[in-house]
């Protein structure tokens, strides 16, 4: 029997999974790697020096495995996911599909590990690679101060949308520098991406994205939902990773020094906040890395009890870093 199986393995949370698992240690053997629609013979990176097959998700047995990760589309969980319900294995749905469900919590380790023995049924979900990215280091903060209001201004890459929005940037980047039209190379953006800002990620509803409603719903449902939040997402012309800009305003007094000292105490946390000229990290500072860094700590003089920082990752890797934690709890 394999350890796992990682649907969805032709996009960034999927491959990255995969590229976290072979790091700690999993053998090949004991991973499926499965899409909806596999033709023969399609292969996926394991690791640096292995390629592995890529299933078909149709007709796919979930007994053979312990566990699976769907990194899918909300309509690709909601087709296949039953089938792995019926066979009994743990599951982490990265899709939204069953969020909100009472049976179903979502688990951001070191926040809410408690919540997993609310999988009645061996499912958890977790939040979007920017809602991860966002909820790690306020952990301890929130233990310690309970926040009441987050207010989140998130400077997304592409990659948020996938390999054909990333192949968008580059040839409209490419283009450029040749003098080219862009006119018939928008198929994913709805504007121009390279050089540019878009104020706008995922479908709207009502006046916001999806993307903002998912900080709202999810923060809430990690942190409670007592918890206000207040999003702004927009996407921007790099390739890998997320940058946000966070607020947040505690029920308690809180000292920016003190707040610093919790967050260095995260796991998976890394503070680089310096007072000069590039005492900070970026966007191609963190680009492979694990971790989050957090630099520009401050007290927000605006509310009674509040901080900011800047925040940056590469965010499907922090993601994935939580979806295989998850599962190391269920195994308890």
């Amino acid at each position: 029997m394999k350890k796992i199986a990682v649907i969805g393995v032709e996009e960034g949370l999927g491959r990255e999974v995969l590229n976290l698992l072979a790091e700690q240690g999993v053998k090949a053997k004991d991973v499926a790697a499965l899409e909806p629609r596999s033709a023969l013979g399609n292969m996926v990176s394991f690791g640096e020096d292995e390629d592995i097959d890529v299933l078909s998700l149709e007709g796919f047995d979930f007994k053979t495995v312990k566990a699976a990760v769907f990194a899918v589309s909300k309509d690709v969980a909601k087709k296949y996911i039953s089938s792995a319900i019926t066979a009994g294995i743990k599951i982490v749905d990265c899709s939204s599909f069953l969020q909100g469900e009472p049976d179903v919590p979502m688990i951001v380790c070191g926040i809410n590990d408690n919540e997993i023995t609310k999988a009645k049924r061996g499912i958890i979900s977790v939040p979007s690679a920017d809602v991860t990215q966002m909820l790690i280091p306020l952990q301890k903060l929130h233990k310690e101060y309970q926040i009441k209001r987050l207010v989140v201004s998130t400077y997304t890459s592409t990659s948020s949308y996938g390999h054909a929005a990333m192949d968008e940037l580059f040839n409209q980047t490419r283009r450029i520098f040749m003098n080219d039209t862009l006119a018939d190379d928008k198929a994913i953006f709805h504007k121009q991406i390279a050089f540019n800002v878009i104020p706008h990620i995922g479908d709207f509803i009502g006046e916001e994205t999806l993307f903002e409603w998912e900080f709202n719903a999810q923060s809430k449902q990690v942190l409670g939902p007592q918890v206000k939040v207040h999003a702004n997402c927009a996407v921007i012309p790099a390739f890998i990773g997320s940058a946000q800009y966070i607020n947040v305003e505690f029920a308690k007094e809180v000292e920016v020094d003190k707040a610093r000292e919790l967050i260095k105490k995260v796991k998976g946390v890394v503070v680089f906040d310096k007072q000069t000229d590039g005492g900070y990290v970026t966007l191609n500072d963190v680009q492979g890395e694990n971790d989050v860094y957090i630099s520009r700590l401050r007290q927000d003089n605006s509310v009674d009890n509040g901080i900011s920082f800047w925040c940056v990752a590469d965010n499907m890797r922090v993601a994935a870093g939580n979806i295989l934690s998850a599962i190391k709890l269920f195994e308890k």
